[in-house]
């Protein structure tokens, strides 16, 4: 047999956890002298252990844990379980890489503060366009908000357009305004250039107005890091005597598989102070 403190070493667990585990029944000790109180642990407990561990590390209460450990959960059920809380440790993964995606954008954009923009900032009037579009809402237009909808409505409307038969004819234009709900949620418009007749429907065809004036950069990389881009164009129409008057549109003029290799044309619109 092995002391508490034999068996914490062993076990790879602080000598207060088993205590805990002791006062709660999920792992009490082989035997305990009556006389002294020591607690005594055998080589096989340890098995049990090392499932508490791994089980409690999935994120299950110590009371689920006792319950599997205890057969008091059937292997159907473990499994239902296990599978919920592996999906659930992937979606928090997902969310995590996205938030460091954005703080590494963040930190780009400090970087970049003060510094005018190395790559050219054109002002442009922009042609009226004919669109295929399907619109949703986002929560915000943070880009956490604005990535997990904008997605997904773009696979949507080229899986319609398809169906359909309708062909692009030009790039995406991915645009924005607030809500009519309002709250500071974003309407969410993707669209792609095509050439048929106007219509609503599975999607809408629309032509989307021209820009009298744009200010307009590109941005190369995935849309996850444009904001270090989209800052120094704020920077630029301020410096140069112009006023914002709308979310930039998004021209994607090249989307290979490879999203890092991605190049964007951002369209503020803006007029002269």
């Amino acid at each position: 047999m092995f002391t508490i403190g034999d068996f914490a070493r062993h076990g790879r667990v602080s000598v207060r956890m088993l205590r805990h585990y002791d006062a709660t029944g999920l792992l009490r000790p082989a035997h305990v002298d009556p006389a002294s109180g020591y607690r005594y642990y055998t080589a096989a407990q340890l098995a049990r252990l090392n499932r508490i561990i791994a089980l409690k590390d999935l994120g299950f209460t110590l009371q689920q844990v006792q319950d599997i450990v205890d057969e008091k959960v059937s292997a159907e059920e473990l499994r239902g379980m296990l599978r919920l809380r592996q999906a659930e440790l992937e979606t928090a993964m997902a969310a995590a890489g996205a938030r460091l995606i954005q703080v590494e954008a963040r930190l780009r954009a400090i970087e970049s503060e003060g510094r005018m923009p190395t790559n050219d900032v054109v002002i442009k009037s922009v042609p009226t366009v004919r669109v295929a579009e399907l619109t949703a809402t986002a929560a915000s237009y943070e880009p956490e908000d604005i990535g997990p909808v904008i997605g997904p409505l773009y696979d949507e409307l080229f899986r319609r357009l398809g169906s359909a038969g309708v062909t692009p004819t030009g790039p995406g234009v991915a645009y924005y305004e607030g809500a009519p709900e309002g709250g500071g949620r974003i309407s969410v418009h993707a669209a792609v250039q095509v050439s048929a007749p106007l219509q609503e429907g599975d999607f809408r065809i629309l032509d989307l107005p021209s820009l009298d004036q744009a200010a307009t950069i590109v941005h190369r990389g995935s849309m996850d890091t444009v904001l270090p881009t989209a800052q120094a164009l704020a920077r630029w129409i301020d410096a140069n005597g112009y006023q914002s008057t709308g979310y930039a549109r998004e021209i994607n003029l090249e989307c290979p598989e490879n999203r890092d290799d991605w190049v964007t044309e951002l369209q503020a619109p803006v007029t002269r102070i």
